[in-house]
């Protein structure tokens, strides 16, 4: 499975980052292209981040092996109520910010220290880099990119 960390997988993402438009519709769900960019940074940001904010609920963790196997998602899972874009978002600076996160995730190639996720709890090195490429590629594939 691809990861976030790979060079050429980082690469990639960003190629196909650089494929979308304002204009690029959704073959299913309801967010935006711009919306799109806007939620796929929060996953980003909790690896960068690195915060310890307690460990995942049990009914999550039955989906967890989802999130890094080698099966993509499937179309219209439910987001977390705080990850729905509800606004209209600007797609060229949510663009600019999405690049930069993914910049600085893969600069964690190298991090052995990494704290339980919010919601799913403790994942390994390879996990956290698969899950990242994992729901970019999700929600890139929502947008034929």
């Amino acid at each position: 499975m691809k990861s976030i960390f790979d060079y050429q997988a980082k690469e990639e993402i960003k190629n196909r980052i650089d494929q979308l438009s304002e204009k690029s519709a959704a073959q299913w769900g309801k967010m935006n292209s711009g919306q799109m960019l806007w939620h796929c940074q929060y996953p980003l940001k909790i690896a960068i981040k690195n915060e310890n904010l307690g460990n995942g609920k049990f009914f999550m963790k039955l989906f967890k092996k989802t999130l890094y196997n080698e099966r993509p998602f499937k179309k219209n899972l439910p987001t977390a109520k705080g990850l729905v874009a509800t606004e209209q978002k600007d797609f060229d600076n949510e663009k600019s910010k999405i690049i930069d996160l993914i910049e600085q995730t893969h600069q964690l190639k190298d991090r052995t220290d990494w704290n339980p996720h919010p919601l799913f709890g403790t994942f390994t090195h390879d996990q956290w880099g698969i899950l990242e490429y994992k729901h970019l590629d999700h929600h890139l594939r929502q947008f034929g990119v």
